[in-house]
């Protein structure tokens, strides 16, 4: 019988996150003081995390060891199954081989909980007990709940409105865990505040959000803030995910040809691809194609320059250099709400800047088609950002079968869908849009970059 579903033991599970700065072919841009304009210090990060992940933001050790006390919560799910995609290639008639590796076995649902267990462990350690933080979808908020329940940390949540109405399930979950959950923009900052008046109805953005749950933080002396994506440390802490597809397709005997899966902030897909990147990097496999998939309504990637920005829309935190839209570019309200973001992580943009990986904006009527074919092919209902992984994942799987080629590919499956299932009863309800391209806003967005 064919193999459908490989898993490691717990004792292959990751003992060390893999930290790609070192192995970078070109140094990564410095984070800038919004204030100075000079690289960050340690001391400028430390009002809002703890100073382990401050080291491990600027770190240029190629391992980091991975804390037992970690470890031990991650075994509730980890490793996580590889699956190959048997049904789905049979569907699709392709000689392409399909694998994915999937994160939906988590206790929230998603990959975000590889990260939050580490930023909880860390603020726990150093004494903080209480954490603020924003989420788009809801991922990162119910992972970071979840976090706070087992390490005992108050955790207060800022969630993008249109997300807090559309997904309310999410903000239950947390709720469950023992957070606080508000729709952003919120009364309860002076940058949200500022939003309103201008807007009452603002569906609000993850830009905002984060500016709400930063302001919060440096204004309490008892509280830290905490990130789900885009900076360094994040996408350390979820190279799991790469180390153990890595691990298990060289067991099989197998390695991808293409790799992709979705980006909004570029955790999910950067714990993914930055184990493969460095094969990449180091000419063992030269034509490895890495494929970053993002909403054609917030083209980060494929239309934003890249440039030194704010990762927030006040202009609160550190200059990043990333490919952006505009620090205060407000995305339509896509359901894909994880994916609504006008920055990248700036790992990810220098990969691009590099040529070393690729990146493709698709629309959102089409990654629900892909999502739907997924779920009746291999069973697994999954989350819209998801699907966008999963929509690429189809057309190159379609391309080896107009070449012949039998490729294989490998797709990033970042979290399931089963608290977002009125995003596909809108879709199957034809209640959904494709959004064309925002590029006045974007282009009026992007004449306040900062200069630098």
């Amino acid at each position: 019988m064919e193999q459908t579903k490989y898993v490691l033991s717990e004792k292959d599970m990751p003992k060390q996150w893999y930290n790609i700065l070192p192995d970078l072919p070109e140094p990564l841009p410095p984070p800038l003081h919004p204030g100075t304009g000079k690289p960050l210090t340690p001391d400028d990060l430390a009002p809002l995390f703890p100073m382990e992940l401050i080291k491990q933001e600027m770190s240029l050790e190629r391992y980091i060891d991975i804390p037992e006390e970690v470890r031990e919560i991650y075994r509730l799910w980890r490793p996580t199954t590889l699956f190959r995609a048997r049904r789905l290639e049979k569907a699709l008639k392709t000689p392409a081989k399909i694998y994915y590796k999937y994160e939906g076995s988590s206790p929230p649902g998603s990959h975000k909980p590889n990260t939050a267990i580490a930023q909880a462990y860390y603020n726990k350690k150093e004494g903080a007990n209480r954490i603020t933080t924003e989420t788009g979808a809801g991922q990162w908020g119910s992972a970071l709940a979840f976090a706070g329940a087992v390490f005992n940390i108050d955790v207060k949540v800022y969630m993008v409105r249109i997300s807090y109405d559309q997904k309310p399930y999410r903000k239950i979950m947390m709720q469950t865990w023992g957070a606080e959950c508000v729709p952003s923009p919120s009364t309860h900052t002076k940058a949200g505040r500022a939003v309103l008046e201008q807007d009452p109805n603002s569906p609000g953005s993850l830009g905002l959000a984060i500016s709400e749950a930063v302001e919060e933080a440096v204004s309490r002396d008892d509280t830290h803030y905490s990130l789900g994506s885009v900076l360094n440390h994040v996408l350390l802490h979820q190279t799991v995910i790469g180390l153990e597809a890595k691990k298990m397709l060289e067991q099989i005997g197998d390695y991808p040809d293409i790799i992709v899966g979705c980006v909004g902030g570029g955790s999910n897909f950067g714990g993914m691809l930055i184990p493969f990147v460095k094969d990449k990097i180091e000419g063992k496999k030269p034509d490895l194609r890495i494929i970053n998939v993002e909403p054609a309504s917030c083209p980060t990637l494929t239309k934003g320059p890249y440039s030194y920005d704010f990762g927030d829309e006040a202009g609160l935190t550190p200059l990043l250099k990333m490919n952006t839209l505009g620090h205060d570019f407000m995305p339509p309200p896509v359901h894909a709400g994880g994916l609504r973001y006008h920055g990248m992580a700036p790992i990810i943009c220098h990969l691009l800047n590099l040529g070393l990986v690729e990146a493709r904006a698709v629309h959102q009527l089409g990654t629900f088609d892909a999502g739907v074919q997924f779920a009746r092919s291999e069973g697994f209902i999954s989350a819209p950002e998801t699907d966008h992984a999963i929509r690429a994942g189809i057309d190159e799987a379609i391309k080896c079968r107009e070449t012949g080629e039998a490729k294989t590919i490998l797709i990033a499956h970042s979290g399931h869908g089963l608290v977002d299932m009125a995003a596909y009863e809108a879709f199957f309800a034809g209640k959904l849009k494709d959004y064309a391209y925002p590029g006045a806003k974007i282009q009026e967005s992007l004449k306040k970059l900062p200069k630098v």
